[in-house]
């Protein structure tokens, strides 16, 4: 199963990870990168130039880690994003509920 953007994942034991204290550590998929167009440093070996970025909030940090050093937890249903009036939710078998919302009106303009 692929992982994806919000999925919650745990990361792996390996001499990396373990050196670096993240092994059984969780968080969240924040993002995607070619590492060789964006030189981030990435944890473990990215054979196929794909970087997956992981917040773990306990640590209060972001990391890259090469796809096979993380596990799929679940797909963090019923996360939301909210981009304009557009609103996604997050379902539990990881695709998203797209709704429009109305636009808000700024607390200072509310004589319109």
């Amino acid at each position: 199963m692929n992982i994806t953007f919000g999925d919650h994942v745990r990361v792996l034991s390996t001499p990396e990870t373990d050196e670096r204290r993240l092994a059984g550590k969780s968080g969240q998929v924040y993002g995607e990168t070619t590492p060789s167009v964006t030189g981030v440093e990435v944890i473990g070996e990215t054979r196929e130039d794909y970087a997956i970025n992981v917040f773990i909030e306990d640590l209060d940090s972001a990391f890259w880690f090469a796809p096979d050093l993380l596990e799929l937890i679940d797909h963090a249903a019923g996360t939301e994003i909210i981009i304009g009036n557009l609103k996604a939710v997050r379902r539990a078998d990881g695709s998203w509920e797209e709704s429009e919302i109305s636009p808000t009106i700024k607390w200072w303009q509310f004589w319109r």
